[in-house]
């Protein structure tokens, strides 16, 4: 449900931006539609069965509240700061569906999608339905995937996609934005 909360989370964003339909309510009520899929839900991914593994999920939730709450803004942007929650979801529920389910392994990733959404690095504006073909198909090849192949292909699909955001930000995702901000300077 994750995965497909991510395809959803971008195209309902390219909706609502195509038809002009932002308000500060909106806003706000989107950022909790993301805490509730992306922070609540995937720390349940995380599991309680230990103090250890509650302690993780709890700061799990805290990161993506602390994330909306300071890094998110109602103006239009061309970044983001810190990771977005869609992404740090994704690997986690990637993870959990390749690994099917391995505590240690979910309760790593956890930390260091913690330390991503928290550090003040700033990533591209993810506007993959509104920007390069080769981005259209990667969202196309995710919803194909999703609804066509074994959820252990899904899974890698996706979890090298958010890799490559995480890791790439700019040499793969960032040309838009690039070439958006060298038109507004001209």
């Amino acid at each position: 449900m994750l995965l497909i909360s991510f395809l959803l989370d971008m195209a309902v964003g390219a909706i609502t931006r195509h038809l002009s339909l932002c308000s500060k309510s909106g806003v706000e009520l989107n950022d909790f539609a993301i805490f509730t899929t992306f922070g609540l839900a995937s720390a349940l991914l995380l599991g309680v069965d230990g103090p250890l593994n509650g302690f993780l999920a709890v700061i799990y939730v805290l990161a993506a509240t602390f994330r909306l709450c300071f890094y998110s803004t109602a103006d239009a942007q061309l970044t983001y700061r810190g990771l977005p929650c869609r992404y740090a979801s994704c690997v986690l529920a990637s993870t959990s569906l390749l690994t099917k389910g391995n505590t240690f392994i979910l309760s790593c990733m956890a930390s260091l999608m913690v330390l991503f959404m928290m550090d003040q690095s700033y990533y591209p504006h993810d506007e993959i339905l509104e920007s390069e073909n080769w981005k259209k198909l990667v969202y196309m090849g995710g919803a194909i995937m999703l609804l066509l192949s074994p959820f252990s292909l899904t899974a890698f699909y996706c979890l090298l996609w958010s890799l490559s955001y995480i890791f790439f930000p700019d040499a793969l995702w960032g040309k838009a934005v690039r070439l958006r901000l060298q038109c507004q300077g001209n």
